[in-house]
């Protein structure tokens, strides 16, 4: 997810959210938060979008035990939580998309997943395209050349042979030129990753010399510091069959594998996310999937109505 720019009372909400956590709330923070709505009218405006946005006002969400001081005991906790609210269209105002909704741009883009939704597509050419969830493509196809610019999310594509037209994948770090091939590509926060299923590919990175080409079973990270080789990654492709197959993978990878599959917002408490994962996940079962890395981890999940999800370490 992008970072979220919030005005000055959004941020400002957010903060005596945090100040009014469950069990913290006395008469004279009460005071002080009145005064600091009557203020200014954009507070009192900020502070009632956010109520709105969480689906009832603030006291009945301090009453869900233990939910505020999940989501806001951790200095860091604090701008995800701005994320993960705005994203919710929490805060109102152009921020009204919901977190399993993609960004504008992406609701315009030429094709495109929402939530937990896999699609196939047969380009013009004859290319046979695969969506994951949550993703978006744009398509721009020429005399010269067939481009595909993945704006977000994961393809699987096979390519139809044209000699006098490359294929060419391209994400925000580089571009991955077919050899007459199958192969994966994922966009992900800070890195584009590339898995080869049959043939060859040539990725290079945006605005650099580096190139490196990759055969049948190799895969990379396309990175700003470089392209990095990887292995063992032909399972990323098991999405197609609606499975997520896990081998040592960090919980909150497993849980970012998930989250097109999820509706609203999923935060992960930073002491689990490193939590060794192995297994094999019903994608288009997300809820049983969280149950059962609750059953082989010492892992809690809430969820708080449709919006809010919680993964947590269990307590002793």
């Amino acid at each position: 997810m992008s970072e979220v720019q919030l005005d000055a009372a959004a941020e400002q909400a957010i903060d005596w959210m945090v100040r009014l956590r469950s069990g913290h709330a006395d008469v004279r923070l009460q005071r002080q938060l009145q005064a600091w709505l009557s203020s200014d009218p954009a507070h009192a405006d900020a502070w009632a979008r956010l109520q709105r946005g969480l689906g009832a006002p603030y006291d009945n969400l301090r009453r869900m035990p233990g939910a505020a001081d999940l989501l806001l005991h951790q200095q860091g906790s604090r701008r995800q939580l701005l994320r993960g609210l705005a994203g919710l269209g929490v805060l109102g105002g152009g921020l009204w998309l919901t977190a399993s909704s993609t960004p504008v741009r992406d609701l315009l883009a030429d094709l495109r997943t929402g939530t937990g939704e896999r699609r196939h597509f047969t380009l013009e050419d004859g290319s046979r395209l695969s969506l994951n969830a949550g993703s978006s493509v744009d398509l721009a196809f020429d005399s010269r050349q067939r481009l595909i610019l993945l704006r977000h999310g994961e393809l699987v594509i096979q390519v139809a042979p044209d000699p006098q037209r490359p294929l060419i994948v391209r994400s925000a770090q580089g571009e991955v030129r077919a050899l007459g091939t199958r192969f994966l590509v994922s966009q992900e926060d800070h890195a584009t990753r590339v898995v080869v299923l049959e043939h060859r590919v040539r990725a290079s990175l945006v605005g650099q010399a580096e190139w490196r080409e990759l055969g049948e079973g190799e895969a990379a990270l396309l990175a700003a510091d470089g392209i990095h080789p990887l292995r063992e990654q032909a399972a990323r492709a098991d999405w197609l069959n609606g499975r997520l197959s896990v081998t040592d993978e960090p919980l909150e990878a497993v849980i970012d594998s998930l989250r097109p599959y999820l509706p609203g917002y999923v935060r992960v408490e930073p002491r689990a996310r490193n939590l060794r994962v192995q297994g094999v996940f019903p994608l288009d079962e997300p809820n049983r999937a969280l149950a059962a890395l609750g059953e082989t981890l010492p892992l809690e999940v809430r969820r708080f109505g449709p919006w809010l999800t919680l993964i947590s370490l269990r307590g002793p």
